[in-house]
């Protein structure tokens, strides 16, 4: 049992540095409620989910390829230049009319968060290194039912992390006042937008 809640927090621990994904969330929260922060990070999750089975079934090596490296600094870089410029031109529109924001499409959030995670090239990286590393430890003492089990428990911890993003979010959304909740949008929509440059600067190292 203690080895399972050990997997949950490392879920946990990996889905809590800041980045990109973290931030678009913490926007998403703010501007149209919990549920559209909380379905973001479920996209964001299926993306995370889609990585970590390719990790498992080896086919991530393809992946780690000089040109697949390349095009997703380059994916990412229009992804999240164009998703942190538009959050910024929308940062001075936050709906606080809770119905209001009901009526957005769900399914937008949902693609959006998936998009973003899927193209995100710090992710592939990411699990290529730490649940690589984490698989090839447990392989070697558990079996692939264990595995099965502790790779559920990682996805819990994204999970409850997601949970956690979307509450703080919405309640920020309910208790800050409009001005505070618009620097947060804009500190939001910034940092995207320098993740974008970020990757689009390594892009540009590879091809040049």
């Amino acid at each position: 049992m203690n080895s399972i809640f050990t997997y949950l927090l490392l879920g946990v621990s990996l889905a809590a540095p800041v980045g990109p994904v973290n931030a678009a969330q913490l926007d998403k929260g703010i501007k149209n409620g919990f549920f559209h922060a909380w379905i973001f990070g479920v996209g964001a999750l299926i993306a995370d989910m889609i990585y970590m089975l390719m990790v498992y079934l080896g086919v991530i090596h393809f992946i780690d390829t000089s040109f697949m490296k390349t095009f997703l600094w380059l994916f990412g870089f229009f992804v999240l230049s164009y998703t942190g410029v538009e959050s910024l031109l929308s940062s001075g529109k936050i709906v606080t009319d809770l119905q209001s924001a009901g009526k957005k499409s769900l399914s937008k959030s949902f693609f959006t968060g998936f998009l973003m995670s899927i193209s995100n090239p710090l992710t592939i990286l990411f699990w290529l290194g730490i649940y690589g590393s984490v698989l090839a430890k447990t392989a070697e003492t558990f079996s692939n039912h264990q595995l099965v089990t502790y790779s559920l428990a990682i996805i819990t911890g994204i999970l409850l992390w997601d949970f956690t993003m979307a509450t703080i979010s919405s309640l920020a959304r309910r208790l800050l006042n409009s001005t505070i909740l618009k620097a947060i949008s804009f500190l939001s929509s910034m940092s995207m937008i320098g993740f974008g440059l970020y990757f689009g600067y390594q892009a540009f190292k590879a091809l040049f």
